[in-house]
C-alpha cells in the first residue's frame, strides 16, 4: 500500500513505525505527514500524543477519531516546510470528501522538538479556495469545476 501522506513510498517504509509507535519522526514534517495518515486511519490516540502537552486535551480523541472517521481523506500537498533549531513551520493543504462536497483544509503549523521529539504546537487556517480548473481531489482526473464543484 503507497502511504497516504504523499511521499509515494510504500506504508510500511514511511508513516508506518511512526504512526504505530515504533519510532519517532526525526522531522518535523514528516510528523505533519504522519498526523495526517493517522487523521485519515483514525488513529486518534497518535494525534493527542504528538501535540504539545499544554495544548493536549484526551477527551478530544473521541471527537477527533469520530471526525476521521466520518469523511474521506483523499490527498495532502506540502506547501512548504521550514525547520531552524527547535521550531519549524509546515504549510500544508489536506483535502477531503464530506457529504459528497471536497473540502480543502489548508493550514500553517508550528511544531517544536523538546528532548528530540518533535510535537505539534498549534496552527493557522486559510480560508482558500479550491481552484475552479484544479484537478479535482477525488482523483477522478476531471478539472475541480468539471467534477465536484457540481455536486
Amino acid at each position: 500500500m503507497v502511504c497516504l501522506c504523499g511521499s509515494q513510498k510504500e506504508y510500511k517504509n514511511c508513516c508506518k513505525a511512526y504512526v504505530e509507535g515504533s519510532a519517532k519522526p526525526q522531522k518535523a514534517e514528516m510528523l505533519m505527514r504522519s498526523r495526517y495518515v493517522a487523521y485519515a486511519m483514525g488513529n486518534a490516540a497518535y494525534l493527542v500524543d504528538t501535540t504539545v502537552k499544554e495544548n493536549r486535551y484526551e477527551d478530544d480523541a473521541a471527537l477527533i477519531k469520530e471526525f476521521s472517521v466520518n469523511i474521506d481523506w483523499l490527498k495532502l500537498d506540502v506547501v512548504k516546510s521550514r525547520e531552524e533549531g527547535d521550531v519549524a513551520m509546515v504549510e500544508f493543504k489536506a483535502y477531503y470528501m464530506d457529504d459528497n462536497h471536497v473540502i480543502l483544509h489548508h493550514e500553517k503549523s508550528d511544531f517544536v522538538c523538546e528532548n528530540g521529539v518533535w510535537f505539534y504546537d498549534k496552527g493557522e487556517l486559510f480560508d482558500t479556495k479550491i481552484g475552479r480548473n484544479e484537478k479535482c481531489a477525488c482523483g477522478s482526473g476531471k478539472k475541480y469545476k468539471q467534477c465536484h464543484a457540481k455536486v
